[in-house]
């Protein structure tokens, strides 16, 4: 798969896709891919004009399993500590990797439908997550920072969690370690045959 630029930018005004918003997917059926790809050739049309633009604060930064990635996505995740780099020279290109990982996985955890988190599951992760930071006020703001409502982080937490049961019903290991090794095989295999688009240039 291939886009005919590798740094395309958006504006704030400009669509919001990508797993941490608004999905667009490239591989689930005629009519989403043309939908998908009219979206991308809106968003290319644009790219001119936001070049051209005073504030540019948004890009493409990977395409995998059908997922747009934007930057964005990727500095959300890490403020909201939703993704934790272990301390590299770039932690957007670390956060990257662990999104586009994520995104492999959920196209696997489609496909096989795992049971779905019940809203006590969720909001335990909410809570989880609130308390990382030094109060509700203090991550109401981070929401508002980032541009992410309420309702779509629960979306995304939900979805970790359908994650984490369909790697802990398939992965069974007698210990941590030994489940992270058989994941991390099989994420080489899902990279391996997967179509990634990886347009992310350290700036």
């Amino acid at each position: 798969m291939e886009l005919p630029v590798s740094d395309f930018r958006l504006k704030n005004s400009d669509l919001k896709i990508g797993p941490w918003r608004f999905t667009v997917r490239l591989r689930t059926g005629r009519l989403r891919s043309t939908i998908a790809v009219g979206l991308i050739v809106i968003a290319l049309s644009l790219a001119g004009t936001a070049v051209r633009a005073a504030e540019v604060i948004d890009r493409v930064v990977a395409v995998v399993a059908g997922e747009i990635i934007l930057l964005s996505d990727v500095r959300a995740a890490r403020e909201l500590g939703l993704v934790e780099p272990e301390g590299g020279t770039d932690p957007d290109r670390e956060t990257l990797t662990r999104l586009i990982d994520r995104a492999l996985m959920l196209a696997e955890v489609d496909r096989y439908a795992p049971p779905e988190p019940g809203e006590d599951a969720v909001n335990a992760a909410l809570t989880t997550l609130r308390a990382r930071s030094a109060s509700t006020e203090a991550f109401s703001a981070i929401l508002v920072r980032v541009g992410l409502e309420d309702m779509h982080l629960r979306e995304i937490l939900r979805q970790n969690l359908r994650i984490q049961a369909y790697l802990d019903q398939r992965f069974p290991a007698d210990t941590d370690a030994r489940q992270r090794e058989l994941i991390a095989e099989w994420l080489a295999g899902l990279r391996r045959r997967a179509e990634i688009v990886d347009l992310y240039a350290a700036r």
